[in-house]
């Protein structure tokens, strides 16, 4: 994967103890993000409004494909900046399970 400086923006993940575990995004990336997300929400409310005026079927199908697409895209930057900072620090620090934990995170994106 081509390093982006969206991944870059991803500094470091941390635990607050055994079971709480927390990634830290720089702001930059949050934004990034929440923006993106936000975009996703009002492109739903678009298709909710879609349905409810009984627009025809392959035109919503083609938004659905559309939020899909995008969340796709806000799946794969989550996913880089994970590998490169929590995945990393986590196997040099011997903690090797969690090339497992990875395994069963991508196959569920990957659906």
């Amino acid at each position: 994967m081509e390093q982006t400086k969206e991944t870059n923006a991803v500094e470091s993940c941390h635990s607050d103890g055994p079971t709480v575990r927390k990634s830290h995004h720089s702001n930059e990336m949050k934004t990034n993000l929440v923006s993106r997300l936000n975009r996703i929400e009002g492109q739903i409310r678009g298709i909710k409004g879609l349905i409810e005026k009984d627009t025809y079927c392959d035109d919503v199908l083609n938004q659905i494909a559309a939020v899909q697409s995008a969340l796709g895209s806000v799946g794969k930057l989550l996913l880089e900046g994970h590998m490169r900072s929590c995945i990393v620090e986590r196997i040099q620090a011997g903690e090797n399970e969690v090339i497992d934990e990875l395994l069963v995170t991508v196959n569920k994106l990957m659906k």
